[in-house]
This record gives C-alpha cells, structure tokens and sequence, in this order.
C-alpha cells in the first residue's frame, strides 16, 4: 500500500478498530472466516468418548492460542512505530480470525466449547504486545518469530496425538501450522530480533501455563 492511497487513523479510530477486534476475537461465532475450513472436505469419523475429549482438549487449547495471537498483533498494532509494520501486523491478524473460526467451528461439531478463560488470555497477550512495540519495532517483530516458532512446536505435538481417523482436526491443524511458519519467516524477513534460547525457554514455560489451564476449562 502506498503512502498515498495508505489511510492515516486518528488515536481514537485505532482504540475502536482494537475494541472491535476484542468483540470479534472474544464474541462466540462473530470472527468471520477469509477462507472455507480445511476440514469441510473430511470426513466425519467415529470416534469414542474418550478420543472426541481429548481432541476438544487440543483444539481449545489451540483456538486459545490464537486468541493470544490475535491480542498480541493487535496490541503491537497499537503501537508500532512504522506503518509498514503496522499493516503487517494487521495482515496477520486477519489472517488469525481464520484459525480462530475454524477452531471455534470443529468445537462445536466435538459437542464441547472455548475456554472461559479467553478474556484473560486475551487481556494479558494484547498488553504483552504492546509493550513489545513500544519498545522497538525489532522487538516486535522478534516476539512474533518466537511466539509463532512456540506455537509450530505445540501444532506438531498436537498432530502426535490426534487419532489418525480425525482427518477434520489434522487438516485444521496442517493448515495453521502453515500459516503460522510462514508469519514467523516474514517477521524475521522484516528485521525481527532473534531471541536468544533463554527468553524462548521462558516463553514455552508461559506457553505451557496456558495450556494446562485451557485444556479442560
């Protein structure tokens, strides 16, 4: 986008842009999908109890993820210095909304339901986020290597466990994991700062917090 056709937003217009996104993030079935679920084409399968559980545990768990993703571009929205990176970080999390509908949507089909702590989760990424861009753009966009780099980690976990008969939920799963590689890639493509192994250790032992918690509840 050029500086010419680029829309300047007042201090006010951006505060209710991220209102509005809270709204779509947080509201069940208000995030609009861009593109159809990966898991339409599956077929259903049969699965027990106990399987149709623990794969409603994994996808709660990574529908709250992406609520923590779209709070943290949303907040490094906020504040990121230039408008290049701004418009990447909004990029991105539109295309958040994305996994977030298709997870919200195959957690409904498994009969179970997202996480009541998402407020939570949501409130502290999206302070995580601006904090990030205030410091610098580098920083920044660091974060986002780093937290997308955790969340291929736990997408690739997740795929181990999942029955081989849930195509809908892998297909769901391949595809974010896709798309989060490629947010990484562009991050540290656009100057993102390399976390040194110490902070990512620290990140995965919040990551973990997270997903103890959101994995029943």
């Amino acid at each position: 986008m050029s500086s010419l056709t680029r829309r300047h937003y007042s201090p006010t217009d951006r505060l209710l842009m991220q209102a509005d996104a809270a709204l779509r993030t947080l509201l069940p079935f208000s995030g609009q999908p861009n593109r159809p679920s990966p898991a339409i084409p599956k077929e259903d399968a049969e699965l027990s109890d106990t399987e149709t559980r623990h794969i409603a545990g994994l996808m709660r768990i990574n529908h709250t993820g992406e609520v923590c993703a779209q709070a943290l571009y949303q907040g490094q929205a906020l504040t990121a210095r230039r408008p290049d990176i701004r418009d990447a970080m909004e990029q991105a999390a539109d295309e958040e909304i994305d996994h977030l509908a298709w997870c919200e949507k195959r957690l409904h089909e498994l009969g179970s339901h997202t996480s009541v702590l998402n407020p939570l989760f949501y409130g502290l990424s999206f302070g995580i986020g601006a904090g990030a861009g205030l410091i610098s753009d580098r920083i920044s966009l660091g974060f986002v290597a780093a937290t997308e780099d955790q969340v291929c980690k736990h997408l690739d976990d997740h795929l181990g466990q999942l029955p081989l008969a849930d195509q809908k939920s892998r297909a769901i799963l391949e595809q974010m994991r896709i798309d989060e590689a490629e947010h990484s890639s562009n991050a540290i493509a656009a100057g993102g700062y390399r976390f040194p192994a110490p902070v990512k250790f620290a990140m995965s032992l919040m990551a973990k917090v997270m997903t103890k918690t959101t994995y029943r509840v």
